[in-house]
């Protein structure tokens, strides 16, 4: 029988990851590529190629492709995305003032028109006349639609309505907040659904382009996206429902996590260059943000893992603070180029200019550090002030020293707008530079890190003395730091996962003393209750300090630099469907929900009907979705109370998940 192999595709903020594997043999073959934020596609083909070159793999042999995203969660944080109509049904203006909805439409028009649904799915008469007065002038100024009716998920007949009049007058993306959420809450669902078809494009662009990519290339497999939540869905729905895509990454890493180790019950740090991603397992499953996940400030109606993001990573800027009599450090939030990467990419000159600082007689105030272009097209530095402009046209793509390149102190403060704008990189010393000068990592340019570790070794504390007499110490003093920062972060993302409040490891005495095992009458220890997965590439540099920190055990499974895309192809899909039974009246069932609404009278009818509904449709969407012989987990939430002696049914929610791996023929 012909091996099956499957490819996992995974988009990171600095690389793209890709791997070959198989279910009975593991990873067959790993790539990495710089991703290409301009246009993801680009460095999914490069990561692509380089795997398909470096094994013998059959490209027929390959069956599915899936893929983890960053681009939905990093354009909704950014502000990016196509300009929505939001069409609103039932709700008046001072809805938009609820659950940021405002904020998040901007300047994109919205609409309003008589309509919508009680709770029980009883209809005030749609009126289409404003709409119809502006179809033409409104299709012509936006690229989707987003139409929210109130009470649309006891009834979406009016939602549907607008759909189908709009696809027919504009052609255009068409979302309806029902076919996102089956929870009560108007606003927020219509934020979600505003959200959702801004995303629609941008999305559809880079699936559209990833599978004439994968088709060139020979591959005919279908091709998955992951979830927020972990699960995978097509292609075709991911195109319709971005928007849940969101926070694919940090999901991607706890799949991976799982399968890799085999582990239900752990912590998962996942390190980066720029950040750390913390969540946990629970049960085998991740914990999931219960409210819905939070991007870009917006609470949304999106089930995503509850995971919390850091600025630290082996990347991160080193801070080196005098004040005191010993000095102190911190690391982050900010990354920047590790010098020993810079001298990597860039050549000797990097470490001729920091050999010239070391010599010099007086130290200069930017000693270490350099900047250089992030090599974006010219189109992205428009809109600069005249200022930033011209410090803009000195600078060059390759790296030139601060000291030569700052004449001003005024210029520094361009010099942080051109780099919170992605146009300019500052490269220093780095947490990666440190490893570099300890022997624990050798990837890059270990030269270039001593002599940036050297002088920044110099720098003189308040009691006059350098903060570290050899550039070893003075590594030493970093990996430290981030053991400690680590061991912070995680406990701080334990303990809100423990609902502890209240609690802020950094500034706890009491935390201190049990990290750092300080001795006393009273004796303080700190532990996790479960092991501690380490994942990222520098993962084992990093992690068997931070675990002993945290008396826990450290895992650290041996492709947790690619795990995220191991993530990718290991998930399941899984699809959810919802099902509603209210008693408007005396003898009066409305069922909704996974078709349309039905009005019964049979109430122990009824309860059966709707159960066997929840579970056909969410069968149904499963296969739809490419499962193979889903399994289907049921929930049951019956309000019954008792009034005037005799239990009443108030509300019935039948909840279906059919979950099954991909199909793979």
């Amino acid at each position: 029988m012909t091996s099956q192999f499957l490819l996992g595709i995974d988009t990171g903020g600095t690389y793209t990851d890709v791997v070959i594997f198989s279910p009975a043999e593991g990873v067959k073959a790993r790539a990495k590529a710089l991703t290409t934020r301009h246009d993801l596609a680009e460095g999914i083909r490069g990561a692509v190629d380089r795997v398909l070159a470096d094994t013998g793999v059959d490209i027929a042999s390959i069956r599915l492709a899936s893929l983890s995203t960053t681009l939905a969660t990093n354009a909704l944080v950014e502000g990016q995305g196509g300009r929505v109509g939001l069409i609103m049904i039932g709700f008046g203006p001072e809805d938009l003032e609820r659950d940021g909805l405002k904020a998040a439409l901007g300047t994109d028009p919205v609409l309003f028109l008589p309509g919508g649904h009680n709770v029980h799915g009883h209809e005030t008469p749609l009126d289409m006349s404003a709409l119809e007065e502006a179809i033409e002038t409104l299709g012509s100024s936006v690229t989707a639609f987003a139409v929210a009716g109130y009470f649309a998920v006891r009834n979406p007949a009016h939602e549907i309505c607008v759909r189908d009049f709009l696809r027919d007058h504009t052609h255009l993306p068409v979302t309806c907040s029902h076919e996102l959420s089956s929870k009560l809450g108007g606003p927020r669902r219509a934020l979600t659904t505003l959200l959702n078809a801004r995303l629609v494009s941008m999305i559809d662009r880079l699936i559209g382009s990833s599978e004439d990519f994968l088709k060139a290339r020979g591959v005919e497999a279908p091709l998955m996206v992951v979830r927020g939540d972990g699960a995978l869905i097509s292609a075709a729905e991911a195109r319709l429902r971005p928007i849940e895509t969101i926070l694919s990454g940090p999901a991607a890493s706890l799949v991976g996590a799982r399968f890799l180790t085999g582990l239900d019950d752990a912590v998962v740090s996942d390190i980066g260059g720029t950040t750390t991603d913390v969540a946990i397992l629970d049960k085998g499953k991740p914990r999931l943000d219960g409210d819905g996940a939070v991007v870009g400030g917006y609470r949304t109606m999106v089930q995503a893992v509850a995971m919390r993001t850091y600025g630290l990573g082996g990347d991160s800027e080193v801070h080196v603070s005098t004040r005191g009599l010993e000095g102190a450090l911190t690391l982050g939030p900010r990354r920047i180029v590790p010098l020993s990467l810079a001298a990597h990419l860039h050549g000797p000159e990097i470490k001729e200019m920091l050999d010239r600082q070391l010599k010099a007689t007086h130290a200069g105030r930017h000693d270490g550090r350099f900047a250089l272009r992030s090599g974006l097209p010219d189109r992205f530095a428009s809109g600069l002030s005249a200022a930033d402009a011209g410090l803009y046209e000195r600078i060059t793509e390759k790296p030139q020293a601060l000291n030569d390149l700052l004449l001003s102190s005024m210029q520094r403060a361009s010099l942080d707008r051109l780099v919170s704008r992605g146009l300019v990189h500052i490269s220093g010393v780095t947490p990666s530079d440190a490893m570099h000068v300890l022997g624990r990592q050798g990837q890059w340019d270990a030269d270039a890190a001593r002599l940036g570790l050297e002088l920044g070794a110099r720098a003189r504390t308040g009691a006059g003395k350098p903060i570290a007499e050899t550039a070893e110490a003075f590594a030493e003093l970093i990996a430290d730091r981030m053991t400690r920062q680590s061991s912070d972060v995680i406990l701080a993302a334990a303990l809100s996962e423990d609902g502890v409040d209240g609690v802020d490891p950094t500034q706890s005495s009491a935390v201190d003393r049990a990290l750092k095992r300080k001795p006393g009458v009273v004796r303080f220890a700190v532990s996790l209750d479960r092991p501690l997965i380490g994942l990222g590439a520098s993962a084992h540099v990093y992690y068997p300090d931070i675990a002993e920190m945290l008396s826990a055990e450290s895992v650290i499974p041996a492709d947790a630099g690619v795990a995220n895309a191991i993530g990718a192809v290991a998930g399941e899909i899984s699809q959810t469907v919802q099902v509603t039974v209210t008693a408007p009246e005396e003898g009066v069932f409305m069922v909704s929900g996974g078709g349309e609404t039905e009005r019964r009278t049979n109430e122990a009818a009824t309860l059966d009907y709707a159960r066997d509904r929840a579970r056909a449709a969410a069968i149904q969407a499963a296969i739809d979705s490419g499962a193979d012989e889903p399994v289907v987990r049921m929930i049951e939430e019956i309000d019954r109370p008792e009034i005037e002696g005799s239990p009443k049914l108030v509300e019935a929610r039948f909840i279906a998940t059919a979950s099954g791996r991909p199909k793979i023929t």
